[in-house]
């Protein structure tokens, strides 16, 4: 048993030094999972202002035009992307397929990953502008 603090313990799985792809796809794996049962939550507590009445959700619903909410949705999506792409690589690494090539499969994941969030943010700025 280790006598360090836990603080510095979990510190080291975010720490990048000497990290290669697969140690970068694990920590972005991780951060965008828990970027996305936060917006899990935050998505649940905003469903409720259904139950508060029209005026409410219409109210809410101005307030997610802004540029501010519409940036957030370009990172919602990029999150969901690369959690929903790196995990068909690491299916495919997990049924041995494509081993020798994980690097090149994650530089792959990351550049769909960007190209598609590109696409879904312009989709997003040019409808709601």
């Amino acid at each position: 048993m280790t006598t360090e603090p836990r603080w510095k313990r979990a510190r080291g799985w975010a720490d990048l030094r000497g990290r290669r792809e697969g140690g970068l796809a694990f920590l972005l794996m991780r951060l965008t999972g828990i970027g996305l049962v936060i917006y899990l939550f935050l998505h649940l507590y905003v469903l409720r202002l259904l139950a508060q009445g029209p005026e409410a959700w219409d109210a809410f619903i101005a307030t997610a035009k802004s540029p501010l909410f519409l940036t957030l949705d370009g990172i919602l999506i990029l999150g969901l992307l690369y959690h929903a792409l790196n995990g068909v690589r690491v299916t495919l690494l997990g049924l041995g397929i494509g081993v020798p090539l994980q690097a090149r499969l994650f530089w792959g994941v990351m550049a769909l990953t960007l190209l598609l969030t590109g696409v879904a943010v312009y989709a997003i700025f040019a409808l709601t502008g």
